[in-house]
């Protein structure tokens, strides 16, 4: 349990994240047209993890390739910490695609992170791929929740805007669009929504986290 770890290996988390959160970088450095998109998600059950990458183009949302892997996990759920639990997981599925996608979408936070750097932020900058933070929850930051479908606003967190929530279906709640790496803020919204069709979450991801629940409860 986290409760365990020492206030030492704890800090050093942090430094890693401080160090990481240098390095994002808060712009469009992507190939234009945007020909592929990816989600990322997993699912755990005790200390295994069920990973699943789906990559599809960007125009129609036409799957292009899937892969998955089954893991053990060895590091417990600590929130402002999901990159050291998940992060490795999606990193080792995505070398394993055949298909490198343009833009990558993954289930967590980007910049909208206490340090500014979240998971989607991490494996941005570790892959050196445009990322975007794409949650259900928040996690820092004030924002007035939008209540028509199709409508946002945006998230401040210490006078800065670190993404938007977004209404994206009805009688579900918002989420929560944040840029990880090489995606602006504003950028990293408007890819999102492109990416939902009749799910709260955007096609890739929803995919994937169907894939990975699938196969976790089989």
């Amino acid at each position: 349990m986290w409760s365990k770890l020492s206030k030492k290996y704890e800090e050093k988390l942090r430094q890693i994240q401080e160090k990481m959160a240098k390095k994002v970088i808060l712009e469009d450095k992507f190939p234009i047209p945007i020909k592929t998109v990816a989600g990322f998600d997993i699912a755990f059950s005790n200390d295994s993890a069920i990973t699943t990458g789906v990559v599809l183009d960007y125009k129609f949302l036409k799957v292009k390739e899937i892969k998955t892997i089954k893991t053990k996990v060895s590091f417990p759920y600590v929130p402002t910490f999901l990159t050291f639990r998940e992060g490795p997981l999606i990193i080792k599925v995505y070398k394993k695609l055949k298909i490198k996608p343009d833009v990558i979408l993954i289930d967590g936070q980007g910049i909208c992170h206490h340090l500014f750097c979240g998971i989607a932020s991490h494996v941005g900058v570790i892959l050196e791929k445009p990322t975007i933070g794409v949650a259900k929850s928040r996690l820092v930051g004030e924002y007035q929740e939008p209540i028509k479908v199709g409508t946002c606003s945006p998230i401040k967190y210490q006078n800065k805007k670190v993404g938007y929530v977004y209404k994206s279906k009805w009688n579900c709640k918002p989420i929560f669009i944040s840029p990880g790496h090489r995606v602006s803020v504003d950028t990293s919204l408007r890819i999102t929504k492109k990416c939902v069709r009749d799910n709260k979450l955007p096609e890739p991801i929803f995919l994937a986290h169907s894939i990975s629940n699938k196969i976790i409860n089989t």
